[in-house]
């Protein structure tokens, strides 16, 4: 049997015999190939467009007599829905409810009959429990049992049968409060109704129900839900779709027809239309593929020439003689050239400097620095300085980040005006770097720190305010300090640091012992958190003493860290690492709990005082950290004393008071420390009521040096009174600083006289001794 080649098939061979085919020219080629693929394409489109425009004929047809069969059955749910929420108004009514209970006939009949009225039904009717049929027209009703079934098993809308034949209904139970019956409204399925349907879709169909008893064999073989033709004369498209019934022994199916026919007649012109416009491209091209051929290979030539400069990485421009799309073809070529030149400078640019600064960032630097170490020569030095602004973040914090970006454009500026032939450098945030080289080896380093140290001591104004800037700043030295950039910058950041806690606005060189000092840094905060997971600390309590009542009204509790191979470690040197780190905030959440634990086993009449560190303080979860304490170990929260220091009012006062207002919500005491270091104690104490003040220490040290201690005391105390506070002077070691204090009014000592922090297990043992006390300072 001989097979009749496909259309692509075709294309193939012709578009193979058009390939194999050589010219003289490029013009003459473009010409014969455009015009004959053109040709063949086009015939093909037009063979393919006319069997795609029956196919899609018959596709469009069939998808929307499935979506018109989906709208149908959606007109018929939302419309039985509509008479359930009718019928359910009746039905919930108590007038009816208790004319069903109570078998009120003429009740019943009238409300059926204005219900059939308002919803426009034919038929409603009751259906008891006792499958008796209450209505005004018994006869349009099924019979009872055959809708008892559906009911039952929860089915409330469907198909049923009634004397006129089949009709929509919808059932809503009737309750007083258990179900007593079922009210049932239908409306009629008759021809009328398909009809009023049928004008609903967008597409020429006819629609019918028809029942299982009535249906031809083809329509009883035919799946629900499939479209699927049929040749009656015509072509006709069917869709057959089950309906919902209400009632047993009734098989309905609606069965939606659309004639194919008439629809693919409609597309015939469109046949016949892509048939003439093919031919006249054909006819068209022909006469143009010449032209376009000459317009365009000499333009080709000139961009291909020039693509290939580009592709060396050389500056191109192309002449431009005409103002065609050959010309702004040219035109554009030449703005892309200059486009990419210009891109590829700013993204070097961009990679490698600051944004905020201009300054370069931290790749240049590095690039720059390794760059100036391969080319120093023998007796020359390169300093290496790391600087960190200090107090950048209250700048941020009270004037806002505009602001800051204001004062870090400026301290760019000044580093470039007073170091010119310095590399400077911005790391990232208020972090710069610069790099000085070429320096002599008897050239004072000390001279070109203190000039970098003048550059932050500017005065300067940012939006009408003055604002100050010091600076840290670490220096390393090549080659005494490293020959790698990698070494040269970790040292520095060393040195940064160093700097950074011996005070603000100072700078510092590095030192071999600041790497040993990082390493046992680095030591220490595992050790600490390798303590928190292992539970290595423990509370010790140094007793509060109430010099009105002659005895011990709390403890203040102080922790203590067992190491296991250093033994004990100071909270001097591991506090300052946990506030750094943020190690504080759990270490703290335990204090409190264990405090909290500590002092449940304690007379009611004795207190607990736990310091709060600021981060812990601003931490989010305080509040909520106090109060499981509380609740796990059922303290009192009046018995809870928070110690906090001024430092947590310096970022933002207004969530700070948020803070402590909240606090002392829970019911627990505040209590001020170290009073009288901060420059801003009084407008302190003036903003929030504190429960205690703690005078500092060293106003007691004071007490025997000078005559003014006994004033400062005197002040606090009658200022504390005034404000009605309770005062407590710390440090207290000798008898003649506690007469002293209780002669000025102080209320509550505490100190060596009395005792050092103890174990949690002595604390009794000092309650136990409270006379002994008494005695010791009367002696």
């Amino acid at each position: 049997m001989i097979h009749e080649p496909t259309a692509p098939a075709n294309l193939a061979k012709a578009l193979n015999r058009l390939a194999k085919l050589r010219f003289g020219s490029l013009r003459a080629r473009i010409a014969v190939l455009y015009a004959s693929l053109f040709a063949v394409v086009l015939a093909l489109v037009v063979t393919l467009a006319g069997s795609g425009l029956s196919r899609f004929a018959e596709t469009s047809a069939a998808r929307d007599l499935a979506a018109n069969a989906r709208v149908f059955d959606e007109i018929l749910a939302a419309r039985a829905r509509q008479m359930g929420d009718q019928a359910g108004v009746l039905a919930r009514d108590f007038g009816f409810r208790e004319a069903v209970a109570t078998g009120d006939a003429p009740t019943i009949a009238s409300a059926l009959s204005s219900l059939q009225s308002r919803v426009r039904s034919d038929a409603a009717f009751v259906l008891t429990l006792d499958g008796e049929v209450l209505a005004a027209d018994a006869s349009a009703a099924p019979a009872a049992a055959d809708l008892w079934a559906r009911l039952d098993a929860g089915e409330t809308r469907g198909i049923i049968k009634g004397k006129d034949g089949l009709a929509l209904a919808a059932a809503a139970p009737i309750e007083a409060p258990d179900l007593i019956g079922w009210l049932v409204i239908a409306q009629p399925l008759d021809r009328a109704e398909l009809d009023r349907l049928v004008e609903l879709a967008p597409i020429a169909l006819e629609a019918q129900v028809v029942e299982a008893s009535r249906q031809p064999g083809w329509l009883q073989a035919a799946n629900t839900g499939d479209v699927f033709e049929r040749q009656e004369g015509e072509r006709l498209l069917y869709h057959v779709s089950d309906l919902t019934v209400l009632q047993e022994g009734v098989a309905p199916r609606l069965v939606l027809s659309h004639s194919l026919t008439e629809t693919l007649a409609a597309y015939s012109g469109l046949k016949w239309l892509l048939a003439a416009l093919a031919v006249g491209g054909i006819v068209l091209v022909l006469g143009l593929s010449w032209r376009v051929a000459h317009s365009v290979t000499q333009p080709l030539q000139q961009l291909d020439a020039a693509t290939r400069l580009i592709g060396e990485g050389r500056e191109v421009v192309l002449s431009i003689t005409t103002d065609d799309e050959i010309g702004r073809l040219a035109s554009s070529f030449n703005h892309m050239a200059t486009a990419i030149e210009e891109r590829e400078r700013q993204i070097i640019h961009v990679g490698l400097h600051d944004g905020l600064t201009g300054l370069p960032n931290r790749k240049l630097f590095t690039e720059q620095l390794a760059n100036t170490l391969a080319r120093r020569r023998d007796g020359e030095q390169v300093m290496i300085a790391y600087v960190d602004l200090d107090d950048f973040k209250m700048v941020n914090d009270t004037l806002g980040h505009p602001a800051g970006d204001t004062l870090l454009r400026a301290v760019a500026d000044h580093l470039r005006e007073d170091h010119p032939d310095a590399l400077i450098a911005r790391l990232g945030g208020d972090e710069f770097a610069i790099l000085v080289d070429g320096i002599a080896e008897g050239d004072s380093l000390g001279g070109i720190a203190d000039a970098l140290q003048r550059c932050f001591g500017r005065s300067m104004t940012i939006n009408g305010q003055a604002a100050t800037c010091g600076a840290s700043i670490g220096i390393a030295m090549a080659p005494g300090d490293g020959n790698d950039g990698v070494t040269l910058m970790k040292n520095a950041d060393l040195a940064l640091y160093r700097a950074k806690h011996e005070g603000k606005s100072t700078y510092h060189f590095f030192e071999p012992s600041l790497d040993d000092a990082a390493r046992r840094r680095r030591q220490l905060e595992i050790d600490l958190r390798s303590a928190i997971r292992d539970g290595e600390f423990e509370l010790h309590f140094q007793p509060l003493y109430c010099v009105a009542e002659r005895r011990l009204t709390g403890f203040e509790a102080l922790i203590r860290w067992n190491h296991p191979t250093r033994g004990q470690v100071s909270p001097v040197d591991f506090i300052p690492l946990a506030e750094e780190t943020g190690l504080i905030i759990p270490i703290g959440e335990w204090v409190i709990r264990e405090a909290c634990h500590h002092a449940s086993t304690w007379p009611d009449d004795v207190s607990v005082a736990v310091n709060v560190s600021p981060k812990q303080f601003t931490a989010t979860g305080l509040a909520s950290t106090i109060l499981q304490a509380l609740a796990a170990s059922r303290l009192p929260p009046q018995r809870l004393e928070l110690e906090i220091t001024e430092s947590i009012f310096i970022a933002d006062i207004d969530a700070t008071l948020t803070t402590l207002h909240s606090l002392r919500n829970l019911g627990v005491r505040i209590a001020l420390d170290d009073f009288g270091t901060g420059y801003s104690s009084l407008s302190y104490l003036r903003s929030f009521p504190f429960d205690k003040v703690k005078i500092d220490r060293s106003f007691v040290e004071d007490l025997g040096t000078n005559g003014n201690g006994h004033a400062i005391i005197r002040a606090i105390t009658t200022l504390a009174d005034a404000l009605g506070m309770e005062t407590l002077a710390e440090g207290v070691e000798e008898i003649a600083q506690f007469e002293v204090l209780e002669r000025e009014g102080c209320r509550h000592i505490q100190g060596f006289l009395f005792s050092r922090p103890v174990p949690a297990i002595a604390v009794a043992g000092l309650l136990s001794d409270g006379a002994g006390y008494q005695r010791q300072i009367c002696a």
